[in-house]
């Protein structure tokens, strides 16, 4: 197991029992927890993907060899059709 999915599996874990204690310890009342916690959902179940769930960027990027090497457009030909 990865290391930052560990820390995923807590984080996630640990987001009803703060809605818990909130609501049994500070009475919070159980409609604003749910409200709040639905609107917070995705925005952070989203930050929560793009950090641990993205794609590896530490390769470099690598260009095709018949693409022109400072943009992602087709080099020009350089051989002359008769």
């Amino acid at each position: 197991m990865k290391k930052s999915h560990l820390w995923l599996m807590l984080f996630c874990c640990l987001i009803p029992a703060i809605g818990l204690a909130a609501v049994y310890l500070f009475k919070v009342p159980v409609s604003n927890v749910i409200f709040y916690g639905m609107l917070l959902l995705c925005p952070l179940s989203h930050i929560i993907m793009m950090k641990f769930m993205g794609h590896d960027h530490s390769q470099s990027n690598t260009h095709s060899e018949h693409q022109h090497p400072s943009t992602s457009i087709p080099a020009p030909n350089q051989e002359k059709v008769p």
